[in-house]
């Protein structure tokens, strides 16, 4: 793997090695997406029953339930965690008290290393395995492995781009103004789930936290789509495309869903797409599994449906990057970033809602 000048991994092919069958690029689902049924999927809204674990989680607490379900029947699961040298990569664990490292949102790309080889191997040994990732991630390991196996259960995420693992390290330079960084949390919900923070630890024992809703690097990259990976672009994933068996995302449409009082915890959407997707549901430990209109969902999970758009002055910002680092990115996210005043106003009703939030629960 070799980064390019935009700080993203892109595969390199050993010259002596290859034998030009070009497999690389037969099951790569940029160049070839996975022929899939065009049916809407199945979509529910849940909630883990197990406190602890929601709160560790984004939203709701299902993708850990799933993981447990595999891991205590001697699989093996894999996904995204952040390594003390706060890189991303893809880690396969068999053991539920490491099962925390794999939870929670990682905004930036994972490296894969050999997980789809020790996917591949643990399904001939006959061991059930769990695979989590992006769309195109979950593509291209079904691509790798030829089809869909049995014991295999793949599930993604709702996502709305890859952020730039070059741009990271830049933040993570900024963030820490001269000290080591040695954990950060993108959903630190300690202000709640729909107002959650960004939190980082510093090594000098520190712990820091603000709203992300002025995060620098979430802002240009996410919301502005400054520096998100180009083939993000043209998701082939989208609209249930990735060929995984379930998708999972964030029940922001929760206010349209009376069943589910919103105690600010979080809650999750579920998107089914296979028998064996909908088969796991029945042994979830869930508080509620409630069907959903798929209108509200497209409102409020756009990005499970279309791509992000490019911005015209891409090229422009990455010349500026290229010049004067992440005070670029700092420049560009003036375009989000709200007045004095509205950061006020802004504070207040996150604050307002809280209170009343409490007052009610009280009063019951």
């Amino acid at each position: 793997m070799e980064r390019d000048k935009e700080g993203f991994f892109y595969p390199v092919a050993e010259e002596a090695a290859c034998i030009n069958c070009d497999r690389c690029n037969r099951v790569c689902p940029a160049q070839k997406p996975l022929p899939v049924d065009d049916k809407d999927p199945l979509c529910y809204a849940a909630i883990s029953q197990q406190d602890r674990q929601r709160a560790q989680s984004s939203s709701g607490g299902v993708f850990s339930l799933l993981a447990e379900k595999v891991l205590e029947q001697g699989g093996a699961v894999y996904g995204a965690a952040m390594e003390p040298d706060l890189t991303v990569r893809h880690l396969r664990i068999t053991h539920t008290e490491d099962l925390p490292r794999l939870m929670g949102s990682k905004y930036v790309q994972s490296r894969m290393g050999d997980c789809f080889t020790e996917v591949r191997l643990d399904l001939e040994q006959g061991r059930k395995v769990l695979f989590s990732g992006t769309g195109c991630q979950g593509q291209g390991l079904l691509g790798y492995l030829g089809r869909p196996k049995p014991g295999l259960l793949t599930v993604d995420v709702i996502c709305h781009g890859v952020p730039s693992p070059g741009v990271f390290r830049e933040y993570i330079k900024y963030l820490g103004k001269g000290n080591k960084i040695i954990n950060i949390n993108f959903r630190d919900k300690h202000t709640g789930w729909t107002g959650y923070s960004t939190s980082y630890t510093l090594s000098n024992g520190k712990h820091k936290h603000f709203r992300t809703f002025f995060d620098y690097f979430l802002g240009a990259g996410l919301r502005l789509h400054y520096f998100l990976r180009p083939s993000c672009f043209r998701c082939p994933a989208k609209s249930g495309k990735s060929g995984s068996d379930l998708t999972l995302g964030g029940l922001w449409h929760i206010k349209y869903v009376p069943e589910i009082h919103n105690d600010d915890k979080g809650a999750s959407l579920l998107a089914v797409h296979t028998l064996k997707g909908k088969d796991i549901l029945r042994f979830l430990d869930v508080n509620v599994m409630i069907p959903q209109n798929e209108d509200n969902v497209r409102m409020y999970n756009a990005s499970f449906y279309v791509s992000p758009d490019i911005p015209k002055d891409r090229e422009l910002f990455w010349q500026e990057y290229a010049l004067y680092g992440f005070i670029a990115v700092k420049q560009y996210c003036k375009k989000l970033r709200p007045t004095r005043l509205q950061n006020r106003w802004i504070v207040c009703k996150i604050e307002l809602k809280k209170y009343l939030t409490k007052y009610i629960l009280n009063l019951k």
